[in-house]
């Protein structure tokens, strides 16, 4: 296997640090992202990581280099990488990784997410796809949570977040029947009630979408007033409110944006309104979400897809 170029992310955010960096590291720096261009061509500079994902990001590369035959250790490189918001880097890491192991489905997993975060909903497609094949007549296992939880209980599978991946990445250009098979697999993974309100959340939108609410509704079923949430309390929450608990004036953010599960709940909400009937204000719900600076967020790249779509804004 090819030996994997190390990134010197300190230089990209930390601009007091690495100046005397010479020689070969001139030209990893070249290959650094310091900003991300969404497809609508907002551009944001990338955040100043924390010095906890310093720490874990560095911990990770010199596990990896100490073991570079070790699969677990180039996943967790990638991984840790990509926590940086340096998603191309992570990806290259992922490729290189899949020419010595293709058979890995973990390494399609994660490449076909990070496609999906840089916008390359084929090419995620695809990994994904490879990834779900290569599972078929394997055991299910809970995969560590990257960013644990309060209660670090990992609360998704490598099965369930591989489908729902590809669920996402085929609702993003609108394959929806191909959505609602990828996330009813999603569902059937695992029982865990995390992975059942965020499943059955996309596939109850989905068939909004399609214009089958009482399907929709019938697919509220596993949902229950008394279950316990560990970490997709957003998506239980949309799926209260689809099921006429809770009122909609009660999940509209107030404020910025840039919180996943807020990002989650603002998207939810504007298509609620969109299914309802009510265009104009899911229009404004959207617009306000693309807004804010979290454009790595799934409900972020839910709403610029949308907004491409629907609104032919370019």
């Amino acid at each position: 296997m090819r030996t994997i170029l190390p990134i010197i992310f300190l230089f990209t955010f930390l601009s007091a640090c690495n100046q005397e960096q010479e020689g070969s590291d001139e030209l990893e720096k070249e290959s650094f992202d310091s900003s991300f261009t969404t497809q609508l061509g907002k551009t944001y500079q990338l955040a100043e990581p924390s010095e906890k994902l310093i720490s874990q990001y560095e911990e990770a590369k010199a596990n990896f280099e100490a073991n570079p035959e070790d699969v677990e250790s180039l996943i967790w490189y990638g991984r840790r990488t990509a926590y940086l918001g340096q998603y191309n880097q992570a990806i290259d890491i992922f490729s290189q990784g899949i020419e010595s192991f293709p058979k890995e489905p973990k390494l399609y997993r994660h490449r076909g997410h990070r496609y999906i975060s840089i916008r390359e909903f084929d090419k995620a497609i695809a990994d994904l796809e490879k990834a779900s094949e290569l599972i078929q007549g394997t055991p299910n296992e809970i995969e560590p949570d990257g960013m644990p939880n309060a209660l670090n209980i990992p609360v998704s599978s490598l099965h369930g977040n591989i489908y729902y991946h590809l669920g996402l990445a085929y609702y993003l250009i609108g394959e929806y029947e191909k959505a609602y098979d990828a996330y009813l697999k999603c569902r059937e993974s695992g029982s865990h009630y995390d992975n059942i309100v965020s499943s059955t959340h996309w596939l109850y939108m989905i068939q909004q979408r399609m214009g089958n609410p009482a399907k929709a509704d019938s697919l509220l079923a596993p949902i229950h007033a008394d279950s316990t949430v560990i970490e997709n309390q957003s998506y239980a929450d949309l799926c209260k409110l689809y099921k006429g608990w809770i009122p909609v004036d009660s999940l509209i953010q107030q404020g910025p944006g840039g919180n996943p599960s807020n990002d989650a709940i603002r998207y939810g909400v504007a298509n609620w309104y969109l299914y309802n009937g009510d265009t104009s204000r899911a229009k404004n719900m959207m617009e306000g979400l693309l807004e804010t600076n979290s454009f790595a967020s799934f409900g972020y790249i839910a709403a610029e897809q949308d907004w491409i779509r629907m609104f032919n804004q370019n």
